[in-house]
């Protein structure tokens, strides 16, 4: 399960990439549970027929899912990965998953940890084109005790066990998981899927597309 993941911190690559701006303020480079990160969703006012609203925005959230009934924002240590099995049944997501709250999660890599020396050593995975990813999420939208509106998201993740590449890491004898990376060009489907359909998202991204370097190898161009 990913619970580290680097954001994109170049403004032009943002843009370039998922074709609007990022939110204002900055968020960390290295983005780890709690952390304030930044998701994509399909504009709050889309659908009501004006032209000067742009389809998508880009929103600054908390990494790790906080549902609207927790009573504070610590729920979200446990909450950063949602298994696609089993989103629709867990309280935590089933509310987010049934409102089709899709968001796309931009990020230049992700790590997960490599067991097959015996102990975990963190690998940077990132696109092998060079290009930051967009990650399938889910957002949630809570009011804190005192009234402010607090913003979340969590990552999909599916089996993957047969993954030439994602099986090699996580601790021998555990299931094997990766998230879900969205082709560039199933972006805008993604956030307006529906039940019919979003099924078709959460499949495995080739192996031959990504690739995997120490936790040293980043990049903010």
């Amino acid at each position: 399960m990913c619970s580290h993941y680097q954001g994109v911190a170049s403004r032009e690559r943002f843009e370039r990439r998922y074709g609007i701006s990022p939110p204002a303020g900055p968020t960390p480079y290295d983005i780890w549970p709690l952390l304030q990160g930044c998701f994509i969703r399909k504009h709050a006012h889309a659908d009501v027929g004006d032209d000067a609203v742009p389809p998508h925005e880009a929103l600054a959230g908390l990494f790790g899912l906080v549902p609207h009934w927790a009573r504070d924002t610590r729920i979200g240590r446990h909450t950063y990965n949602a298994r696609s099995e089993t989103v629709a049944e867990k309280p935590s997501f089933r509310d987010a998953w049934q409102r089709g709250q899709h968001c796309i999660i931009p990020a230049e890599a992700i790590f997960e940890p490599d067991w097959r020396s015996g102990k975990a050593v963190p690998a940077r995975i990132a696109l092998a084109d060079g290009e930051p990813m967009g990650l399938a999420g889910l957002w949630a939208r809570w009011r804190s005790p005192q009234g402010s509106i607090v913003h979340s998201y969590t990552m999909l993740t599916i089996n993957a066990d047969a993954h030439p590449l994602m099986r090699q890491f996580h601790k021998p004898g555990e299931e094997k998981r990766m998230v879900v990376i969205l082709p560039p060009e199933r972006y805008a489907d993604w956030l307006r899927a529906d039940a019919a359909t979003r099924d078709d998202f959460l499949v495995p991204y080739p192996a031959q597309a990504l690739r995997v370097a120490g936790p040293q190898d980043g990049t903010r161009a």
